[in-house]
């Protein structure tokens, strides 16, 4: 059983609920292993410093907050410190792409095809964000990079999925198969607390 389904309690209200899943949430975000928050960041900095693209991506509410950060971790930085930001690019963007390439070569190819044309091995990097990390399209993608000799990021719910063992840098969202709306959560607020803690650092 889902523990959101474990919270939930028929005689209560909404507030109790929504305290209840506040809580559960944090307790998820304490269980993530500290040396994959720490490793990931320490990376993403270093790619920072060396000009690499990130390409970040993902389906569903992952692909809104990978449009989310391209903002909150380029222009945002770029606006508030004056000092050199993270170059991310979101492939989830370009509808035009994106149906273009699903149409004629197949939904899975969606993020491999644009990497293709964008990525730079040995210098490039990508950052999947997925719940179960079994998505094809994703998995796809990540077998060219990792063949290309580029980095892959990924922060990821459930088990983790085929994608945490072929990521260099995972940071793995440890909940059940069925709590999207946890690891979709906790994947935004990685993505607030970098950007702050970047514009504080810089």
């Amino acid at each position: 059983m889902s523990n959101l389904k474990k919270i939930y309690n028929k005689k209560s209200n909404f507030y109790n609920y929504f305290i209840k899943y506040g809580n559960y949430l944090s307790k998820v975000i304490q269980s993530i292993d500290k040396k994959e928050i720490l490793s990931f960041e320490k990376k993403l900095q270093s790619l920072r410093n060396s000009d690499a693209n990130i390409f970040v991506f993902g389906n569903g509410g992952a692909a809104s907050t990978a449009i989310t950060m391209t903002n909150d971790l380029g222009f945002d930085i770029l606006k508030k410190t004056k000092k050199k930001p993270f170059k991310f690019i979101c492939l989830n963007e370009n509808q035009s792409v994106i149906t273009a390439i699903g149409n004629d070569v197949g939904y899975e190819n969606i993020f491999l095809n644009q990497l293709k044309i964008h990525f730079r091995p040995k210098k490039d990097a990508i950052l999947i964000l997925s719940a179960s990390g079994n998505s094809k399209n994703l998995i796809e993608a990540a077998k060219w990079v990792k063949k290309n000799n580029g980095i892959i990021f990924s922060i990821l719910g459930f088990d983790g999925g085929k994608i945490k063992k072929m990521s260099d840098f995972p940071i793995h969202i440890k909940t059940k198969k069925s709590e999207y709306g946890i690891v979709e959560d906790i994947q935004l607020i990685i993505n607030h607390t970098l950007a702050h803690w970047c514009q504080n650092k810089f």
